[in-house]
């Protein structure tokens, strides 16, 4: 088995301003990791900071690469440890977290993920609420991704085996992977402990392409349950009309 314990891949694209706190979350943890940045070509101050930590890091690279999903691919097939994640470049984990989530699944073999409870913040890590996550059930995950991303790690063998992400997604491949690892493997476990901060800002694709985001989580839904619940199409109205409509307002008004 690997010295290290834990493979994180970090996508990031001119995410210079949140990157650096990132990085601090993971080496702080106190568990043995190998951190691989995956960087798709940045221009702002993304590189300084990737340098400053470049003793600490396993890999990194920067250029054009083939988006996120397959950039989180590339990273985490650079590593050998047991357990994998990755960690978006905005995102950053509380204390212990990690650590929380590795013995979680070390306690449960059974399981090939483990998912724990996230903070909402805002682009300073203000907390702004607690994501919406519950105990795995087949009928909320029909109806809404209750795992949040950064909270969770999966065992390498369970991503190996149902082949990492799918690179074809652009806005929900994480909830593609929940249905996935479900399917084959059965429930992940739920940990009900606060694990990690997901920032909300302006500049993340789920602000920027809302619509696009979720079309394509109803269309996994449909993929992998068979049928789109009718809570979907209730939603929209208020997830996606709504919220665009007040996301220009916020704009015309600064």
């Amino acid at each position: 088995m690997s010295a290290q314990l834990v493979t994180i891949a970090v996508p990031s694209f001119n995410q210079g301003m949140y990157l650096d706190a990132a990085l601090a979350s993971i080496f702080s943890q106190g568990v043995a990791v190998e951190v691989y940045v995956l960087d798709g070509g940045s221009s702002d101050r993304s590189l300084e900071i990737i340098k400053n930590w470049e003793q600490k890091l396993a890999g990194w690279r920067s250029g054009r690469d083939r988006g996120q999903a397959a950039a989180i691919n590339e990273g985490i097939a650079l590593g050998t440890a047991p357990y994998v994640c990755w960690l978006n470049s905005d995102d950053y984990y509380l204390a212990a977290g990690i650590k929380n989530l590795v013995s979680a699944l070390r306690n449960a073999p059974e399981f090939p993920a483990a998912y724990g409870r996230a903070w909402d913040v805002d682009a300073q890590g203000n907390k702004i609420r607690p994501y919406w996550t519950v105990p795995f059930s087949l009928p909320h995950l029909a109806n809404r991704c209750f795992i949040s991303q950064p909270a969770t790690l999966i065992r390498r063998k369970a991503w190996e085996q149902v082949g990492g992400l799918d690179e074809s997604l652009r806005m929900a491949m994480d909830y593609d992977l929940w249905w996935r690892l479900y399917l084959q493997f059965g429930p992940l476990l739920y940990v009900d402990s606060f694990v990690a901060a997901n920032r909300r800002h302006d500049r993340t694709k789920t602000t920027i392409n809302r619509r696009e985001h979720y079309t394509e989580a109803m269309k996994i839904v449909k993929r992998h349950y068979g049928r789109v619940p009718v809570k979907w199409y209730i939603a929209w109205p208020v997830m996606v009309n709504l919220w665009l409509f007040l996301q220009w307002i916020r704009r015309y008004l600064r």
